[in-house]
């Protein structure tokens, strides 16, 4: 890249980050504009996170409202350091997590268990992202949470227990569990590819 696109983009960038400050600044003084504008801003990202935490589209719906009620409410909180859209995605994940969280998890298994091999490819897998988006929403919501936020999240199991206030062992079992539902459930996806391939072909 040229110097001179090096410098026009350095300047986009600083363009970009005043005009978020100001937005900030302006919806921390209540102006409903600025808020409207920030929620247009950030909806299709934050919408997509929810996606991820939620069991269904209807409660991912909900999920983002609710987020977006809490970042107005917080947002005097913020204070600069750190990325906003980063903020604003914690408070987004919280929110799901307070939705779910309250159902059981399922306790412990012993590491014998846990050798079976259960890896899952994302960028192998025979089916497409919106499938797999739809198998991860199917999964039970203690499941699903932590299946995100390690996997997804790339959060260790150590601040998997202290977020959903669960043991390392309890962490480490529902990831297992999801891995093998989902494991199954691709599997039975591709078999099901394959025959009607054949079929076809």
């Amino acid at each position: 890249m040229t110097q001179p696109f090096i410098i026009i983009k350095s300047i986009l960038k600083q363009t970009n980050v005043l005009e978020l400050v100001q937005l900030i600044d302006k919806c921390k003084k209540g102006d409903r504009k600025s808020q409207q504008i920030l929620y247009n801003k950030y909806k299709d990202t934050l919408f997509a996170l929810c996606l991820k935490y939620c069991k269904n589209r209807a409660e991912a719906e909900d999920n983002l409202q609710d987020s977006f009620i809490k970042i107005l409410q917080s947002i005097k909180t913020y204070n600069g350091k750190g990325s906003f859209e980063g903020w604003m995605k914690r408070i987004t994940i919280n929110r799901a997590i307070d939705r779910y969280k309250k159902e059981p998890f399922i306790e412990s298994i012993t590491d014998q268990h846990l050798k079976e091999d259960t890896t899952i490819d994302m960028d192998e897998t025979p089916v497409s992202l919106q499938q797999m988006l739809a198998l991860i929403q199917e999964l039970p919501s203690r499941y699903r949470l932590v299946f995100n936020l390690y996997e997804l999240d790339n959060h260790t199991h150590v601040e998997i227990s202290e977020i959903l206030g669960i043991s390392i062992g309890t962490s480490k079992s529902n990831l297992h569990r999801a891995k093998i539902i989902l494991k199954e459930k691709i599997t039975s996806i591709y078999r099901t590819t394959q025959k009607n391939s054949i079929v076809n072909g």
